[in-house]
């Protein structure tokens, strides 16, 4: 029967197969299913049962988080940029508008036609080969205010986001992406500044912007490509394959961008060179990565299509999806709270164990079972529980009633695992051999069949094991082929 103040709820079949019932506490209860709470007198006990039989289903509320390769495109440009970054933005404007008005006087940019755009960008690339590093970095931030959408002469956002697809794929068409690369590599090489930032006590913005500038250009670059857009050209859609392709062949000094980038990381981390920004270095390493091998819907597709080329069965699920479906999880309040946790877990178990000190000792009892450990615990939680129990008033001002979600957007699954259990055969093999090695003294091999002077709760394991099913691994045929 459900705990006193709890109430089942039938719920559709989950991942493991028939119905499970759900214990719904009494916020929950309260909130989110319109039943009235029970009365009042049974808050330790209903303290208690929520957290031995509503594992999973805290009262904690959830959150909104979507488990994705990455979020929508403007909330990933939003993410490159810093507060401290928002006086640049007119800045790099400034720098723009200055060169841009000695070769075109009467016109924006936007009311500029095809040829008159690539002959400015080409203008702008050439700019980036002066060695005076002052003039280069002023070409560096008009191109990325054109690659910023040249948002000063758009009304609206959405015409901004516009202009920036338009003026990323016209930068790409004419080069700028291998132009910036050289530079970066160039300033990654930069020893001068390198130990510059290592004898200063503190780094500001300034002993990074070269780099800064460099790296968000190319994040928008990285990022604007990636993404597809239904009102795409074709020229766009090929230029996208060829940019993958570039991006993933080692092309910048014999060897892929991205590990380049995991050499800016492996420096900044050595304190060779601390002025690096690596957020950004993270950021566009990461889209990187995302841009040359895809992301967990690429890789699905990849590991169903090498094991059908094998004749391997198909995989059981899609752990992305399951993952996707499950209930955010928080970190604990604090590290007492962890502490305390483990203390709890570590008394039941040693109530649990009993040690066996030979075969002839063994009997049918079960060594697992323990009658009094749930005693027990509800002593001490009759102990304590009025120092953890708040009162209802001050339980619904601390922590707000759980957000309801509709049936469509989230799965709900009975409690238990998550995913569907897998087994190798190498794995029941090392537990058959642990197993005699403790009990008998002596081992068989690969023979996973042979019991014989085991005990009987190994037994149930191995039967178990075989029940759930071997799972056999594609990376390991592939090493062996």
């Amino acid at each position: 029967p459900p705990p006193p103040g709890c109430r089942r709820v039938a719920m559709e079949p989950g991942g493991g197969g028939g119905t499970g019932l759900l214990i719904v506490n009494n916020k929950q209860r309260s909130a989110g299913l319109g039943l009235t709470p029970p009365p009042g007198g049974k808050g330790r006990e209903l303290n208690r049962n929520q957290r031995k039989d509503s594992e999973g289903y805290s009262e904690s509320p959830d959150f909104e988080f979507e488990y994705a390769d990455t979020d929508k495109w403007a909330a990933e440009l939003s993410e490159l940029y810093s507060y401290t970054e928002g006086p640049e933005f007119q800045l790099n404007r400034k720098c723009f508008e200055e060169d841009f008005r000695v070769h075109v006087l009467d016109k924006k940019w936007t009311e500029l036609d095809i040829n008159q755009h690539r002959t400015h960008a080409m203008r702008l690339l050439d700019g980036l080969e002066v060695t005076a590093r002052e003039k280069r970095l002023r070409v560096a931030r008009a191109i990325l205010y054109v690659a910023q959408g040249t948002f000063d002469e758009c009304s609206s956002e959405a015409e901004v986001q516009s202009w920036m697809r338009y003026n990323i794929f016209l930068l790409l068409e004419v080069g700028t992406f291998n132009a910036l690369v050289e530079l970066l590599n160039m300033e990654i090489d930069n020893s001068a500044a390198c130990s510059s930032a290592v004898r200063k006590p503190a780094i500001s913005l300034a002993d990074s912007t070269d780099l800064r500038i460099l790296l968000n250009i190319m994040y928008l670059i990285v990022e604007t490509v990636r993404q597809e857009c239904e009102g795409d050209k074709l020229e766009w859609k090929a230029m996208r394959q060829t940019f993958r392709a570039e991006l993933g062949a080692p092309l910048y000094n014999n060897e892929p961008f991205s590990v380049m980038l995991f050499g800016m990381v492996t420096k900044f981390c050595s304190g060779h060179a601390p002025h690096f920004p690596m957020k950004k270095v993270l950021l566009l390493l990461w889209k990187t990565v995302l841009c040359t091998l895809g992301g967990f819907e690429e890789l699905q597709d990849m590991k169903a299509e090498k094991r059908e080329m094998l004749g391997l069965p198909p995989l059981p699920e899609d752990s992305i999806k399951v993952i996707r479906n499950m209930r955010a999880a928080s970190p604990p309040a604090s590290a007492s709270d962890l502490i305390e946790q483990q203390q709890k877990r570590g008394r039941r178990e040693h109530k649990a164990l009993i040690k066996q000190d030979n075969l002839d000792a063994f009997n049918e009892r079960d060594p697992y079972k323990t009658d009094d450990s749930r005693e027990d615990e509800e002593e001490n939680d009759d102990d304590n529980s009025l120092e953890g129990e708040t009162f209802p008033l001050e339980r619904d001002e601390v922590m707000p009633p759980p957000v309801q979600h509709p049936s469509t957007d989230r799965l709900t699954c009975p409690k238990g695992l998550p995913w569907a259990p897998k087994v190798r055969e190498k794995d029941i093999e090392m537990f058959l051999e642990s197993s005699r090695s403790k009990f008998i003294g002596y081992t068989l091999g690969s023979d996973t069949n042979t019991v014989v002077g085991l005990p009987r709760p190994i037994h149930e394991s191995i039967k178990t094991l075989k029940l759930v099913g071997t799972y056999i691994v594609y990376s390991l045929i592939h090493v062996c082929l």
